[in-house]
Order: structure tokens, then C-alpha cells, then sequence
């Protein structure tokens, strides 16, 4: 009776984290709950509970290196949980976005530099009818790498993202010419946020993206 008792417990527990980890990210997650044997279950909830961990990296705990940490403090009302959060959802709308060959949305995002190389490829890839396809599968994790700020005033938040993406480009066939749609890459970004500290704008704009 114990032993039943126990797995009730815990099932209840990962329902709530499911619903939890569902609401957090914001879309469905693939898996589905069904319980077999008592294995099963607890292996399935160590799945649960490492996707609710890497989701709490996210929001911003325990991310900050300490050579960062000084010059942050410097920078006028900033709040590491907030940045981080809108960091994740910049590079998802990024992705999304170049990939859609989306401009205006990446021209709300990103530097007019960086922009403009985004232009280059997207009429490259317009001019041989080629289409890109991206999805993001999660951010395993958003770690803040490095924070300075120039003599200029200028703020500048270098962040790793490291996550799960497919990638493919595809003729104008549709064919794959590149990728794979079944292969999921794990792939490390490092990106750089900018903002001026003598403007108004709390807008931190993309600047600089690098594979590592």
C-alpha cells in the first residue's frame, strides 16, 4: 500500500510540473504522460525534471559569471532575470524571422550592421529560390559570458545560448540541400546585446552573432 501510495504522490507531482514546464515555455511539449511501471515513471520523471532545471537557467538563476557581475551593477535599472528572459525570446524571433526572411522584425531586433548582413544573405538566398527552415526545440541554457561598458557610455552583454535546433535549406523543389529534418543539432551561439546608457530606450539591440 505504501509503494501504490508513493506513486500516486509522485504522479501528481509530475502533472503539476508538466503543466508548469507547458505554461513556462509556451508551447506543447511532445511527451505524454503514461505510466507503465514504476521504472518507466521515475525515468520519465528525471526527463521532466531536467527540462524544469534547464528552464530555471533561463529565468535567470545562477548565470552571471563574477568577472560580469561589477559592471552589470553599473548599468541603470538593470534587472538579470529580465534580460535573460527577453534575451531567450530575441533569439528565438531572430531565428524565426531570418529564416522567414522577415526584415521588418529583424530590423526591430538587430543593429543596422548586422542587419544589413542578414539582408545580404536573404537576397542571396532569394536569388538561387532558396528557403530556410528553423525550429527551435528548447534553450537548454542562457549564460551572460561577458558585460562591458565603453568609454562612449555604451552597454555591451555578451550571452551564450546553447541549444537544440533543426536546420535545413531547401531548393525550389522543396529537396533538402542542406540539413537534415531529422537531425537535431546542438549548436552554441554567442550573441552580443548593445545599448546606449544616454538614451531613453531600454531597447538592447543585437549586434553581433557567433558560432562557438
Amino acid at each position: 500500500m505504501s509503494a501504490y501510495l508513493d506513486l500516486i504522490f509522485l504522479s501528481i507531482v509530475v502533472v503539476l510540473i508538466f503543466m508548469r514546464l507547458n505554461n513556462v515555455l509556451g508551447k506543447k511539449t511532445q511527451m505524454q504522460i503514461k505510466i507503465l511501471n514504476r521504472q518507466d515513471f521515475e525515468k520519465f520523471y528525471q526527463t521532466i525534471r531536467d527540462e524544469f532545471e534547464a528552464n530555471e537557467k533561463i529565468n535567470g538563476a545562477d548565470v552571471v559569471t563574477n568577472a560580469s557581475a561589477n559592471v552589470l551593477e553599473q548599468i541603470p535599472d538593470f534587472d538579470k532575470a529580465d534580460f535573460l528572459s527577453r534575451a531567450a525570446k530575441a533569439f528565438e524571433m531572430v531565428l524565426t524571422a531570418f529564416a522567414a526572411r522577415d526584415k521588418s522584425t529583424l530590423e526591430m531586433l538587430v543593429a543596422p550592421k548586422l542587419y544589413q548582413k542578414f539582408c545580404d544573405i536573404i537576397a542571396e538566398r532569394e536569388a538561387e529560390n532558396i528557403t530556410a527552415e528553423t525550429d527551435l526545440i528548447r534553450i537548454e541554457e542562457l549564460t551572460i559570458k561577458d558585460a562591458k561598458i565603453s568609454a562612449k557610455g555604451v552597454a555591451k552583454i555578451v550571452v551564450e545560448f546553447i541549444t537544440d535546433q533543426i536546420n535545413v535549406l531547401k531548393n525550389s523543389e522543396g529537396v533538402v540541400i542542406e540539413g537534415d529534418e531529422n537531425f537535431v543539432q546542438k549548436i552554441t551561439d554567442m550573441w552580443t546585446f548593445e545599448r546606449d546608457l544616454h538614451q531613453k530606450s531600454p531597447v538592447w539591440l543585437l549586434t553581433s552573432t557567433k558560432k562557438k
